[in-house]
């Protein structure tokens, strides 16, 4: 059997209702949207002014005119002046250490005592070969003065005078080599006493007391640094050692300052003191040493500080807050404020440092620039400034940044 047709009535009828469905649904989404704006759009009028197209709140700073010092930033490592490690001359048993570890000592106060009888015995020994041969050498001398009056009365024959005056002059020679020795043994039981060499800090000590030493021993008793003065390393790249050659040929030494590893708090202030006569090939960077009196013993051997090394001073230079800067395909720029509106300036900057800039072009003297609120500014929008605008850093000065000290 086959299946009965479609009444194309029916049909019709269906297809009908369908695209009067479909026409109702558009229609209701497209008055939806229509409210939709309207009312958007008139929310905020009822509410008050549109923040997106009203007035900026914003903060500004006005650019001011003051000396303006270029600095040079380096990471640099604390190093003491002078480094000894105290070493016994002499073999022996270690009797008395008579600093404390951490001690600060002055040069030529005594740190150990080294066992000195055995040094004592040998000094004695050469004194008293010393008198023996003296002894001697007076009785050659009273022959010899006996033979040359003698020799005038031709009592002796000439080779027997000679003879006598050769021994005298052998009896001198050993006594002088006598007297050798017992120089030698004096200047052993000197090193029986260990003082410092240098004024310096006390390293923590290596061997006890009653131990037996060996001279020259690669370990040590301890080491001694001077950390005041102390000095700290750090290098500059090669592109900048002409302006850091030119600072250092001045009669006064550029002024460095040790800052702590967040540079948040400068720890001491020296001056530089040498540059080294030739530039690390494997690093382009030259390597150079400033000089700190560390009196307050703030900076610590081989701590790492942040350097900062006064090259050149600015004098009435403009400078402005960093932050108010922005940058763009055109280059870098502010929004100033002029008759309640923003405007765009253009600038051509010069070395930053501690938060400001100096403005080499571009902006005067006193013109107000934005700080804050500067994502919704555009040319000539208008603006209303607040109050609480940022302060100024205390000491504005350049920074370029340079290599860690190696």
């Amino acid at each position: 059997m086959f299946p009965p047709h479609p009444d194309p009535a029916s049909a019709s009828s269906s297809s009908r209702f369908s695209r009067r469905l479909i026409w109702l649904v558009l229609a209701a989404v497209l008055i939806g949207l229509v409210l939709f704006f309207l009312l958007r759009s008139k929310a905020p009028a009822e509410g008050g002014p549109n923040p997106w197209t009203g007035p900026v709140a914003v903060k500004v700073e006005a650019a001011r005119v003051e000396d303006f010092t270029v600095q040079l930033q380096a990471i640099g490592t604390v190093t003491p002046y002078n480094t000894v490690t105290v070493r016994s001359r002499v073999d022996g048993e270690l009797a008395r250490v008579l600093v404390r570890e951490g001690q600060h000592v002055e040069r030529g106060q005594l740190l150990a005592e080294i066992d000195a009888r055995p040094f004592r015995v040998q000094l004695a020994q050469a004194q008293g070969q010393q008198q023996q041969n003296m002894a001697q050498l007076k009785n050659a001398e009273s022959e010899l003065a006996r033979y040359e009056q003698l020799f005038k009365q031709d009592a002796v024959a000439r080779q027997q005078l000679d003879r006598q005056a050769a021994l005298v002059q052998q009896l001198r020679g050993t006594l002088q080599s006598d007297q050798a020795q017992v120089d030698n043994a004096k200047l052993q039981l000197s090193y029986t006493r260990i003082e410092a060499p240098i004024s310096g800090r006390v390293g923590l000590r290596r061997v006890d007391a009653g131990n037996l030493i060996t001279a020259n021993d690669a370990n040590g008793l301890f080491t001694l640094l001077q950390t005041k003065p102390i000095s700290v390393l750090f290098n500059v790249p090669e592109t900048q050692i002409a302006q850091v050659r030119t600072a250092y040929a001045g009669d006064v030494k550029p002024v460095a300052e040790a800052w702590d590893r967040n540079a948040s708090k400068r720890l001491a202030q020296g001056r530089l003191e040498t540059l080294d006569n030739q530039i690390d090939v494997a690093t382009g960077t030259l390597r150079l040493k400033a000089r700190f009196e560390n009196a307050d013993d703030s900076l610590f051997p081989n701590q790492f500080v942040n350097l900062r090394l006064a090259l050149q001073k600015l004098p009435n230079a403009v400078t402005i807050p960093l932050d108010a800067v922005q940058y763009g395909s055109r280059g870098s720029y502010v929004y100033a404020i002029n008759d309640g509106k923003a405007t765009v300036r253009m600038l051509e900057l010069g070395p930053s440092s501690n938060g400001r800039v100096v403005v080499a072009k571009g902006l005067n003297k006193d013109e107000a620039v934005v700080l804050e609120g500067l994502d919704r500014l555009r040319e000539g929008r208008e603006v209303i400034v607040t109050e609480g605008a940022a302060a100024p850093a205390a000491s504005p000065v350049a920074e370029t940044a340079a290599p860690a000290a190696r």
